[in-house]
């Protein structure tokens, strides 16, 4: 069954070891997307002949290839290839837009339920399951906070997908759009439900040279998003119980202190790193989901006030 209403978008590069299991499990839908747009972004394994194969079967799978840059690039490389599958459609032909990794085991109703819920909360702008790995033969949470949509299957309505600007394309822009919705006084959010719960088949933040260098990004994309030294540490302290202990994070702090110390550059959007901040500073204190409701329902606030404010001055006038 095909549905005209969602576009998926998938920016991969050598994924051949895992990737079966994802277009599988897409191709077993309860509704299937009307178009899914694979981003060959300059593969050297299997991943070019494996894509044929099923854009042979299916006529909604579409691939774009892009030639070889030499290497992986997390963050601004996966941002280009996403854009140069994106500049390929119609955005407003689509109800909603999805990102989605070529390394993940879908349920068969995924995509079904999430639309379901979109389409009974209008201020729900992005949307996930929870990410799980298997560590031996359980099954684990990747532990992502109930007031973000994951980034390896980020899921929109496409009308505030397009009023937001869309995506950062820069490190960390799986975090950064999360903010940017609230600022908006708008919902991010995944859920923890059996029927919404996908397999990560890679563990996120390993990285393809290796765990600390992965926790290492991280910690130079919190620094690049605008978190406080404060917030990093106690990120990383909330990390101690995960494996490689203690040194990963070590490594996540040491990737925003490196950062701080030569002076990179940062996120620069009017009040995005004012917002940000107050979140954290909330945050410590109430926790994350409810830091980030009371965010956004200022921010909605303020925005249901400003027309008014607009309207006195001009009487003014």
């Amino acid at each position: 069954m095909t549905n005209p209403r969602y576009v998926l978008i998938s920016p991969c590069r050598n994924e051949a070891e895992f990737m079966r299991q994802t277009l599988d499990s897409v191709v077993a839908q309860s509704i299937r997307p009307a178009l899914w747009v694979i981003v060959d972004d300059g593969s050297s394994d299997a991943t070019p002949q494996i894509l044929a194969e099923y854009a042979a079967q299916h006529a909604w799978i579409q691939i774009v290839t892009r030639a070889d840059r030499g290497g992986r690039s997390v963050g601004p490389g996966v941002m280009q290839a996403f854009y140069a599958g994106y500049d390929t459609i119609v955005p407003t032909d689509y109800e909603f837009l999805c990102k989605l990794d070529l390394d993940l085991l879908l349920p068969p109703r995924y995509f079904e339920l999430l639309m379901e819920r979109m389409r009974a909360d209008p201020s729900i702008a992005t949307c996930s399951g929870k990410a799980y790995i298997y560590r031996g033969s359980e099954l684990v949470n990747e532990r992502h906070g109930d007031e973000t949509s994951i980034g390896a299957s980020k899921f929109y309505r496409m009308s505030q997908f397009l009023e937001m600007g869309g995506f950062v394309r820069d490190i960390m822009w799986d975090g950064i759009d999360c903010h940017r919705c609230r600022m908006r006084g708008w919902v991010a959010c995944s859920w923890d439900d059996p029927d919404l719960r996908f397999i990560h088949l890679r563990p996120m933040g390993s990285s393809q040279v290796g765990i600390l260098t992965g926790r290492m990004r991280h910690g130079h994309g919190q620094y690049f998003m605008g978190t406080s030294l404060l917030y990093m540490f106690v990120n990383a302290a909330n990390r101690l119980n995960e494996k490689p202990y203690l040194i990963g994070s070590a490594a996540m702090v040491w990737g925003w202190l490196r950062s701080f110390l030569k002076r990179l550059p940062r996120h620069e959007e009017p009040g995005f790193r004012r917002f940000l901040r107050a979140y954290q500073l909330r945050a410590l204190v109430q926790g994350k989901k409810g830091a980030a409701e009371s965010m956004r329902l200022a921010a909605l606030k303020m925005q249901i006030h400003r027309p008014a404010s607009r309207q006195r001055l001009m009487s003014v006038d």
